[in-house]
């Protein structure tokens, strides 16, 4: 008997995310950001397209995931509109219109609960580069 050809599976198509998600998604993560998560929120009437929200392991490195988000934004020609809390470093905010970076200490994203907050956004995973 003949094998026959495995079927190949279709997966769903994966929505097309703007370049300024995944290159701040990479470099957060190069800076080992702890349990990022990203929302998908264009379904949730909210003033934002998607959340990215991940956590230092204290104010120090807070800001050096921000630096590096902020960085890999520019380089990729993107310029963020607003960068917020980097002096305290409990919570920076990176405004980039149609993706908000959320980069907390451990305590503050406990407190704040966004994903709760935000619970009608869709958990998306972002390819690694």
């Amino acid at each position: 008997m003949a094998k026959s050809a495995p079927r190949s599976r279709k997966r769903a198509p994966q929505p097309r995310l703007p370049a300024t998600l995944t290159v701040g998604v990479a470099a957060a993560l190069d800076k080992k950001a702890i349990d990022l998560v990203t929302l998908d929120l264009r379904a949730a009437s909210a003033f934002t397209d998607f959340f990215v929200i991940c956590t230092g392991a204290n104010s120090r490195q807070v800001q050096a995931i921000a630096d590096a988000v902020d960085a890999g934004l520019r380089a990729a020609g993107v310029r963020p509109a607003l960068i917020e809390g980097y002096a305290h470093a409990d919570w920076v905010l990176i405004d980039c219109f149609d993706v908000i970076f959320h980069i907390f200490t451990p305590s503050t994203r406990d407190y704040y609960d966004l994903e709760r907050l935000w619970g009608d956004g869709q958990r998306i995973e972002v390819p690694a580069h």
